[in-house]
């Protein structure tokens, strides 16, 4: 065995430092050539992404084939393809079809986050096999990857429905393609800096799936569920039980003798945060997505909070309306995050001290059906009494005013929205 051998296969066992480094210059600094080999093939290939590669290189090589129709070509025993997709954890057809349509989002790292307890990520993939020295092209790799995301208000689990899908090849007639692989390996870690005390996560006991193309195009899922231990209800004594966790994927993607495919790190993360909150988050426990954003939906056109709305869409688009007035005011919920507050005496000063501003415009209301309204709401951070007069009030129905409370309670519970949670307002017509 010659000494560039034995590098490559050292590499694809150990993934070293230095491995990978020489690997990746010879890739990334030899002359590249389209052209089928004239001699044998040479030992030592590796997966790089076609976006790489000029497109004069990849002419030749534009026509997919599934691979379940190029395995029964090659004398590949055709086994019975699963349904698209399983039918638990999760309503997935629904989410799929969402994932989908949101295709610009989806693709990215963080996939789309519809909300605080579902996300998906499609990424397709579009890969080229060639010799370590750049040098000989062997193939072409397409397919979709999926990860769909399930956090539980109720559970400090999070479940993940991960899998290869729509798989294509293109190999040279000398390349098999029913000996390529791909990988899907899952790692997670803990930010104990803005956690609660003692923070844990427990993995699943399988976290990586590293399978031939065949097995993949017909078993395209596997389900990883990551929970969080509790110690029971702590919430009382100051003690939510939060545990804020990253789980970050890599991709692999290997042929006989290949070198380690080195773009396929950190492909696919995820944000998510366990807690036992109590009362204040709704149900008592619960995990959601973290970078999900998170808005309170008021319509102009709703005759139970009218009102209310028109008020917040003049202080978010025309504060010279509202008061207090002064020049350059702004006001923030829309583009700027409001944050929850969740301590009863200082929501408590924010609503006097909106009172007495209304007190200052309008006189004494008593005895009227107007309330006070303010904005930003008294149970955010931003309220009147953060000393930044970036607020708004307004006499408006006393009805209206305390619809408009619930459905922000609401909100906050159907989110599980705690102490310092961000959110923002979104006012329609």
């Amino acid at each position: 065995m010659n000494i560039r051998t034995a590098l490559i296969r050292l590499a694809r066992v150990t993934a070293t430092t230095a491995a990978l480094t020489l690997l990746t210059a010879a890739t990334t600094t030899a002359t590249h050539a389209v052209s089928a080999p004239n001699g044998p093939v040479p030992e030592g290939t590796v997966f790089v992404d076609a976006a790489s590669l000029p497109a004069d290189e990849l002419q030749g090589l534009d026509q997919p084939v599934p691979y379940s129709e190029y395995a029964g070509s090659h004398g590949s025993k055709s086994v019975p393809r699963r349904a698209a997709a399983d039918p638990a954890p999760g309503d997935q057809p629904d989410l799929r079809q969402q994932c989908a349509s949101h295709a610009a989002q989806a693709k990215a790292a963080t996939g789309w986050i519809k909300s605080r307890f579902e996300s998906c990520q499609k990424r397709p993939f579009d890969l080229v096999l060639r010799d370590v020295r750049g040098t000989t092209t062997l193939g072409r790799l397409w397919f979709d990857q999926w990860v769909l995301g399930f956090a539980y208000d109720g559970s400090r689990r999070v479940d993940y429905v991960a899998g290869i899908e729509n798989i294509r090849v293109q190999p040279i007639p000398t390349e098999d393609a029913t000996k390529w692989r791909v990988g899907q390996h899952f790692r997670h870690d803990i930010n104990a800096s803005t956690s609660d005390p003692d923070p844990q996560v427990t993995a699943p006991q399988t976290t990586g799936r590293d399978e031939l193309l065949g097995v993949w195009d017909t078993k395209p899922h596997w389900t990883l569920t990551y929970t969080s231990p509790d110690k029971g209800a702590l919430f009382d004594q100051g003690n939510q039980q939060r545990v804020f966790s990253t789980v970050t994927m890599d991709l692999s993607a290997s042929s006989p003798n290949a070198a380690p495919f080195t773009g396929g790190s950190n492909v696919y993360n995820s944000s998510v945060r366990y807690d036992y909150a109590g009362k204040i988050a709704g149900k008592f426990k619960g995990t959601v997505f973290t970078k999900a954003r998170v808005e309170l939906v008021m319509s102009q056109k709703d005759p139970a909070v009218n009102e209310s709305a028109l008020h917040i869409y003049d202080a978010l688009n025309r504060p010279e309306r509202t008061f207090p007035s002064w020049p350059g005011k702004t006001v923030p919920g829309a583009k700027e995050p409001l944050h929850r507050l969740v301590d009863k005496e200082k929501q408590q000063k924010n609503r006097a001290r909106s009172i007495k501003e209304c007190e200052k415009v309008w006189g004494d209301y008593k005895g009227t059906d107007l309330q006070c309204d303010e904005y930003p709401f008294a149970s955010t951070k931003e309220g009147s009494t953060k000393g930044d007069n970036r607020f708004s009030v307004r006499l408006i129905d006393g009805d209206d005013n305390e619809t408009g409370g619930r459905r922000l309670d609401q909100m906050y519970t159907l989110n599980r929205i705690l102490d310092g949670d961000a959110f923002y307002m979104k006012i329609t017509n």
